[in-house]
């Protein structure tokens, strides 16, 4: 496969059709869209309208549903409605596997309250009835006007597709490696899918591409490869990611020299959760990739120094986490209130070697006191000093000053 060229980050591929999903643009040089997916069984209708509703309080602007038996399929527009009654109009995307087109076609409540569906053509079927039920779907998200991802998957490539390019490159004079012609297959699967939808009546912008591995050099080939031969919005994902930093470290990698070099429209972490962990960890890491890059702009950052041996306290590492948790807990009422506090910047340093010096760089920063430094905490707003906190209610103080801040930079006035 050819490699690209790295060039600075954009928000979104702008040489690609544009998807909509709901009211959510998709591609196009539309901002790079986060979402994530329910581990409930959709069955549970309570539990399920739980988490989407934590997934999208979190900043998930698309969440994924399992849609796998009947009583999924008719859970679906019930899920929807509550959903609405609770003012959470996040977009639902169906995941369908092997029996897609029959619930689609015997549930239409569940095909009109999904905002799109979810296609693996690895496992539609196989032989002459694979075909009958691609065009089955694609047919549904016709008549009620639904975008489609056709995601392919390694853990289900198509196997007669794979052996197909397998023959055709052993009669290569200089065959390629096993891998390369995986790579290849995933691509090819998906450009055939997509342009057989095509072919059905469905038009370049209702199709989302999505080539998921849980590798991240295949991850950064296929997606090079995908980017460079279609046009149409690139759903970026790192399959199977796994636990704890193992998840994350990879996760941050792959997509993030990808994001780097303009590739991705939407993305998703699909972190595996420890047990009865939250779920809406994926969601903040994939706003973290963003943010990183300067792509996005989600929540109030906070720069807290890694301490050191001056810094033999533990107060500035309690501070700097429930200042994090504290803007967590608020940004769902401040997204609404106070337009543009995402940008604000805060810091929390642990002594007086740099912390003056970040705390001024920041919108509002503290400097709290080293070992044998005096016991006090300046604060310092637009670069300026404002007031010194002491004693021990340093945390629930500075809480306070922040809340104030925001509320008097972003407030709108009376």
């Amino acid at each position: 496969m050819e490699d690209r060229q790295i060039t600075p980050a954009v928000p979104g591929r702008r040489d690609c059709a544009q998807a909509k999903v709901g009211p959510v643009a998709i591609g196009g040089g539309a901002p790079i869209v986060v979402q994530s997916m329910t581990n409930t069984d959709t069955v549970d209708v309570d539990a399920t309208v739980q988490q989407v509703k934590a997934l999208a309080d979190a900043g998930s602007e698309l969440v994924r549903i399992t849609v796998n038996t009947v009583e999924a399929a008719a859970a679906v527009a019930v899920i929807r409605e509550r959903l609405d009654g609770l003012d959470c109009p996040v977009p639902l995307v169906g995941d369908f596997h092997y029996n897609g087109h029959q619930l689609l076609s015997d549930y239409p409540e569940c095909a009109e309250a999904l905002a799109k569906y979810r296609i693996n053509p690895g496992n539609v079927g196989f032989g002459g009835k694979r075909d009958t039920r691609f065009s089955t779907m694609i047919e549904v998200a016709l008549r009620y006007h639904k975008p489609v991802r056709i995601g392919v998957n390694w853990g289900s490539l198509d196997q007669a597709l794979m052996a197909r390019l397998m023959d055709e490159n052993a009669e290569n004079e200089h065959p390629r490696s096993a891998d390369t012609v995986m790579r290849e297959a995933l691509v090819v699967s998906a450009l055939e899918s997509a342009s057989r939808a095509e072919e059905l009546g469905m038009q370049a912008q209702d199709i989302i591409l999505s080539c998921k591995v849980s590798g991240v050099q295949d991850l950064i080939a296929v997606y090079r490869e995908l980017a460079r031969r279609c046009r149409y919005p690139l759903h970026l994902g790192l399959t199977e990611a796994g636990m704890g930093h193992k998840g994350v470290v990879a996760s941050t990698a792959a997509m993030g020299i990808l994001l780097n070099e303009g590739i991705g429209d939407t993305i998703r972490v699909s972190l595996t959760p420890k047990p009865d962990g939250d779920r809406t960890e994926e969601v903040i890491v994939a706003q973290q990739i963003l943010q990183a890059l300067e792509l996005r702009a989600f929540t109030p950052q906070v720069t807290a120094c890694p301490g050191c041996g001056r810094t033999t306290s533990t107060v500035f590492q309690e501070l700097a986490d429930e200042v994090q948790k504290f803007l967590r807990h608020k940004m769902p009422l401040w997204r609404r209130c106070y337009p543009g506090v995402e940008n604000l910047s805060v810091a929390v340093m642990g002594c007086i070697v740099n912390g003056p010096g970040e705390s001024k760089q920041a919108d509002i920063g503290i400097s709290l006191p080293g070992s044998g430094e005096q016991p006090a905490a300046p604060v310092f707003e637009d670069g300026k000093k404002t007031i010194t906190l002491r004693g021990e209610g340093i945390v629930e103080a500075f809480k306070e000053r922040l809340e104030q801040y925001v509320e008097r930079r972003y407030g709108k006035p009376d």
